[in-house]
């Protein structure tokens, strides 16, 4: 970078091609200069802009914020004149994540910040690129979101981005490539069931061993996984995790040659969409969402089914008082005659004890809707919407994480809703284990706890951390998250100490106590083999319901004296009336009426919703079998009349 010397000789001469005498002769022309940064002599650098006398040493220059351009004649700018990135008007002034470390960037035409020339809304840390660039090298240095090489390589020059002429980093390691040639054949599985050992592999058996799909580094046995087939797809519980963290829905099923398919009789080969198709609008994105969630709740409903055949027809009869869901509840599970095996009979009675008798499907619907909104709110869960495990000493005592867990895993298996407020976090440590989860920011309820985090996590300098740091001294203390700090990269380290003490290790005996409440019935396990048909439900909100949902809940049948299709002309007619807004009911009426519950159960209707066209004056909800008896009427008008006086009037008079 200095500016007297040039590089006069071959490549083999002197230092690099620049010779002694050279090297000498700058010296002593540099001693005479002075460093207009540290005002120390030794100045060899000079600003290349007409009539700027400015000269600095390159360090000195680099903590001014110099630029040095890496390229042709190592031009080299004072702060003054440095090249400077251009910014339309139309270009936002927000924050962003820089997709080299993902952290956030200030999208400002300052020194530290660079904006890619072939992406408009790329962003980068000077420092993370330069950091790119010294390990990728000219060859593999890219645009880390377009892969452009050639405009994105000559921008970067121009703003002092150093760029080694040489092979990656990568390439260049001795046998780096070497496991490669390997195949890997060990099971994995937490509990491996081949008597032979997990290194047992025996082809086109059920020991065969099956690697993950994602990464290849993990494996496992057909039968340990439960697969009835080799092409089966599987993942590794650190892939389904990364997956499930990044809300990668987004792939598509494909039709695998051979004749493979899970129980369900779905396929199970996946691929990326094809570069050639074009990018998914939002709404578009939106639909595959809601297409794969009714997918999942599908096949979870199928499966709870399965686990529901563990219930014999003993019943057992809990007295419940409304107002007071959970000590009743809790005082129901915990009676000696109790099992999740027996079928579960309702008796709702009011504060004066006096009783009210019913045993129907929508009784024991509305007990497991009130017990899972009273768990949302509970101090069991801290949160907004998605909650985590808190930890509450004294529910711990008394053992309340376990019943919790035991109430949710007999709702889901005896037909009633599930929860849908876990966080994924939570959901994670439930299914891969507390060791295998990377908690986030979102998931700390307590406000003073995220003010410490987020101190830390946007402190700009070494000073301001350590300030940070000391701040919250004896909080850190206490976490055991205390770590010396050298720099400001060591922020990163503290960051997720806190976190995975806070949302995890604070919580782990409340989440032991409650995965052995959600063992009952199998339930835990099914999750962790189907953890995203379980997270449909879990983690997500049930679907709003819609015409089109409650068109397909009820199969119609009808005499041979009924016009079926005209019936059901009316039918599908006033279902659509009734979700644009123009009837004085709502869908959640209809089915309130029909079956007793107001929202669709995890596990389905059993029996399943029917419709019945009868010679009849007004409909009927016959709640015990889940059959809609509908009138036959002559105009549309008179079904609609007589479908809205009944439903308003029939629920009117059971809320009161």
């Amino acid at each position: 970078m200095s500016s007297g010397i040039w590089q006069r000789g071959e490549e083999d001469e002197g230092v690099d091609g620049f010779l002694i005498a050279d090297i000498k002769k700058e010296v002593n022309r540099a001693a005479k200069l002075k460093c207009n940064i540290c005002k120390r002599k030794g100045a060899s650098i000079g600003c290349v802009a007409p009539k700027c006398k400015r000269s600095y040493h390159f360090p000195c220059g680099i903590q001014k914020e110099c630029i040095f351009q890496f390229m042709e004649n190592f031009r080299s700018y004072c702060w003054e004149h440095k090249p400077v990135q251009k910014f339309s008007d139309e270009e936002s002034r927000g924050t962003s994540q820089c997709t080299i470390c993902l952290d956030l960037v200030e999208q400002l035409p300052v020194y530290s910040v660079l904006k890619s020339p072939c992406c408009k809304n790329a962003w980068f840390h000077r420092e993370c690129l330069q950091y790119q660039a010294l390990s990728a090298g000219i060859f593999f240095f890219r645009c880390s979101v377009c892969n452009n090489k050639d405009k994105f390589q000559k921008e970067m020059l121009r703003m002092g981005i150093h760029i080694p002429e040489k092979d990656a980093s990568w390439e260049l390691e001795e046998n780096a490539y070497q496991d490669l040639l390997q195949c890997y054949q060990h099971c994995d599985i937490k509990r491996c069931l081949c008597k032979k050992g997990r290194d047992y592999n025996e082809p086109d058996s059920k020991w065969e061993i099956k690697r993950c799909q994602c990464c290849g580094s993990r494996g496992t046995h057909l039968a340990c996984s439960a697969m009835k087939s080799w092409e089966q797809n599987w993942e590794c519980m650190e892939c389904r995790s990364i997956l499930a963290k990044s809300g990668n829905y987004s792939k598509q099923k494909k039709r695998s040659l051979a004749t493979s398919e899970k129980t369900d009789g779905t396929t199970c080969l996946l691929e990326e969409p094809s570069p050639k198709c074009p990018r998914q609008s939002s709404g578009s994105q939106r639909n595959f969402l809601l297409q794969h969630l009714r997918k999942q709740r599908r096949e979870v409903s199928n499966i709870l089914k399965e686990l529901k055949l563990q219930v014999n027809t003993k019943t057992t009869r809990l007295n419940i008082n409304a107002e007071n869901i959970w000590n009743s509840a809790l005082k129901g599970f915990r009676q000696r005659n109790f099992s999740p095996t027996n079928t579960i009979e309702i008796k709702f009675t009011n504060c004066k004890n006096r009783s009210k008798t019913d045993t129907s499907a929508a009784s024991k619907h509305r007990f497991f809707q009130l017990l899972m909104l009273h768990l949302q709110n509970s101090s069991l869960f801290e949160g907004s919407s998605a909650k985590n495990l808190s930890h509450d000493f004294q529910a711990v005592k008394e053992n309340l994480y376990f019943e919790a867990g035991k109430m949710i895993a007999v709702s889901l298996v005896h037909g009633g809703p599930s929860p849908c407020f876990f966080s994924k976090t939570l959901f994670h440590c439930l299914v891969y284990g507390p060791e295998n989860v990377k908690p986030a920011l979102e998931d700390v309820a307590d406000v003073d706890v995220a003010r410490t985090i987020k101190m830390i996590k946007y402190a700009n300098s070494l000073s301001s951390l350590q300030s940070a740091i000391h701040d919250c001294y004896e909080f850190l203390a206490a976490a055991g998250c205390l770590r010396p700090i050298t720099s400001l990269c060591d922020k990163d380290m503290l960051v997720n100490d806190i976190l995975i003490h806070h949302v995890i290790k604070r919580i782990i005996s409340p989440l032991e106590s409650f995965r052995q409440g959600l063992r009952t019935l199998g339930v835990l396990e099914k999750m962790q083999m189907h953890p995203d048909a379980f997270s449909s439900i879990l983690c997500h909100k049930p679907e709003r319901l819609s015409a089109e949902t409650i068109c397909d809940l009820f199969t119609i049948h009808s005499s041979s004296d009924v016009n079926k299709a005209e019936g059901a002309d009316f039918w599908v007619g006033y279902l659509q009336d009734v979700e644009s807004g123009e009837s004085v009911v709502t869908l959640e009426d209809i089915l309130l009426f029909a079956t007793g519950s107001n929202s669709i159960p995890s596990i389905g209707f059993d029996p399943e919703p029917t419709i019945k066209f009868l010679h009849r004056r007004y409909p009927v909800g016959n709640r015990l079998l889940n059959c809609l008896e509908l009138p036959i009427t002559e105009t549309y008008e008179q079904f609609k009349n007589k479908m809205e006086f009944t439903i308003r009037n029939t629920l009117r008079v059971k809320r009161e």
